[in-house]
């Protein structure tokens, strides 16, 4: 059982957000939750933690934290490919091209993004192999 129970993403836009993470999310494993319309969008990879995406309760605009984000592991290389090109495609920009980081370790293989609301994504595999 995972110790984070959901990890919670702004937005500015959530239909625009729930297209950018359906695919981003979606190219490493991820899918949306069924929700009641009007509702976020929410996120699984085989249960907890879920991702949500929403609006700011006290009604001011989503911002992102300076120095702040979070890794989602990716099954392949190729995956994490997809996963930066994705982002980059739906509006997304780039904050790390995909490639080893030898500095965290010897099979350490990442890409860093920002989501449309700035959020910093990252994906990772830790397998030497494509």
């Amino acid at each position: 059982m995972s110790v984070i129970s959901h990890i919670t993403f702004g937005t500015n836009d959530p239909e625009r957000s729930g297209r950018f993470y359906d695919e981003v999310l979606g190219v490493i494993g991820f899918s949306r939750l069924p929700k009641p319309p009007g509702k976020p969008p929410a996120y699984e990879k085989g249960g907890m933690p879920t991702v949500y995406i929403y609006t700011p309760e006290d009604g001011r605009p989503a911002t992102w934290g300076n120095g702040t984000h979070v890794a989602f592991v990716a099954d392949t290389k190729q995956s994490v490919r997809d996963f930066h090109q994705a982002a980059l495609r739906l509006g997304g920009s780039s904050e790390g091209e995909p490639g080893p980081r030898p500095h965290y370790g010897d099979n350490y293989y990442a890409a860093y993004v920002r989501d449309p609301d700035g959020n910093k994504l990252q994906a990772v595999c830790y397998v030497s192999t494509e």
